[in-house]
């Protein structure tokens, strides 16, 4: 008997889309620490147009994203999306996931209802005029991150998604991997080889702020592959053995440094003393991590504010400094000098387009890069794992949970 909500896990007929959902909702009277801020409740099934899918989501990945979500700060997307008009006055996060196909609309022809696939996160229209003049989705003014700034994401029985959100799920993957791999390797992918000329070649020193962490762990991956030689920067000795499972020449651990933070006035020259005293500390560090006195030629940024500065002075010259986000703050200070004297790249990276996700697809199917799965709670976990992340206290790797998916 069709029901017009069935139970995580529980199979509706093939083609029957129910009107309700179990999903794990933020809503702004909760905004605050998210071990609070997820509830779950039961809401509409969303409805989907021409080129969109609905996507019965199996397992759903963990991010940062949402974290900021549960805080309200430092983007309220409710708010912003109901000052752009939409009705909802709740956020379903979710920016990955994994699931099957359930329903289709009129014009969707490279997917169909059955398929096993893999949910990117990025949206963007495809008849934005500066698309159609040849820009990089990526760099469209129409791009927005779905479960983030879009709502109805993969933390919910079902899923809308734009039809170039889905990709195969690698057959040699459970549900829980195949969801927690393509937002940070997609990402991690671009960064490393999607700013030419400043690509990872054989042999190149990449440093890697948070190398155990989800992003870091796949940066680390991707470097070798090409031929790289990445140094992790970790937070313990666990977490440095950690990375060089997965393929770092060395580790350096920041805590055995004090300068952190944004840079002091070039005038106070007792504060740019100390400062340059522990670059060049951290420095020497790393030398002896790589086992030679090469700078890198790519550093790999997320962390910002506290860390800005010292990526600037260690990167090689001619070398990128590559960003995806500022989880320590936005307020980064360079010295200027380093930049232009030594003809250096800080380039900014967002997510990754069709071919890098499709790219990084191909290189988890094939085994040589591994999705870093550390660990894998229940739907009722959200909260609970989104806490984690923003106390700093997720394992390392990547983190998913089961939404009506079991371990295969």
């Amino acid at each position: 008997m069709k029901k017009s909500l069935y139970e995580l896990g529980e199979l509706p007929p093939v083609g029957y889309v129910p009107r309700k959902m179990l999903a794990s909702v933020i809503r702004p009277d909760r905004y605050g620490e998210p071990i609070d801020a997820f509830r779950e409740e039961i809401v509409d099934v969303p409805g989907i147009g021409p080129n969109e899918v609905l996507v019965y989501v199996m397992a759903a990945g963990i991010n940062f994203n949402n974290v900021w979500a549960a805080r309200g700060k430092p983007l309220d997307v409710i708010a912003a999306r109901r000052k752009r008009g939409a009705a909802e006055d709740f956020h379903i996060g979710g920016s990955e996931g994994s699931g099957i196909v359930w329903a289709v609309g009129d014009r969707v022809d490279h997917v169909a209802v059955g398929d096993s696939v893999v949910l990117s996160s990025c949206l963007w229209d495809e008849s934005a005029h500066d698309i159609r003049m040849g820009a990089d989705p990526m760099t469209s003014s129409s791009q927005s991150v779905w479960g983030y700034e879009e709502n109805f994401g993969s933390f919910a029985q079902f899923t809308v998604v734009q039809d170039y959100q889905c990709h195969p799920k690698p057959a040699r993957l459970s549900w829980a991997e195949a969801a927690a791999f393509i937002l940070t390797g997609a990402t991690a992918y671009r960064q490393l080889l999607g700013w030419h000329p400043n690509v990872v070649r054989p042999g190149d020193p990449v440093l890697i702020w948070g190398g155990a962490g989800g992003l870091g762990s796949m940066a680390i991956q991707i470097a070798r592959a090409y031929g790289g030689q990445p140094v992790a920067v970790v937070s313990s000795a666990e977490r440095a053995t950690y990375c060089a499972k997965l393929g770092a020449v060395g580790a350096v651990d920041r805590r055995e440094f004090s300068h952190w933070g944004r840079l002091p006035d070039i005038g106070d020259e007792t504060a740019m003393a100390a400062w340059f005293g522990e670059v060049r500390r951290f420095g020497a560090r790393y030398w002896e991590a790589l086992g030679a006195k090469r700078a890198p030629r790519i550093v790999l940024e997320h962390s910002g504010q506290d860390t800005i500065p010292t990526s600037i002075y260690l990167c090689d010259n001619a070398g990128m400094v590559v960003i995806c986000g500022g989880t320590t703050g936005y307020n980064a200070d360079i010295d200027l000098r380093y930049l232009w004297m030594r003809q250096k790249r800080l380039q900014g990276s967002h997510f990754a387009n069709l071919q890098q996700c499709r790219a990084i697809t191909e290189l988890v199917s094939t085994g040589d890069i591994d999705p870093c799965l550390s660990q894998v709670g229940a739907f009722a976990d959200i909260g609970k794992m989104h806490q984690l992340m923003c106390d700093n206290e997720q394992p390392p790797g990547n983190m998913a949970v089961l939404v009506n998916g079991g371990p295969s």
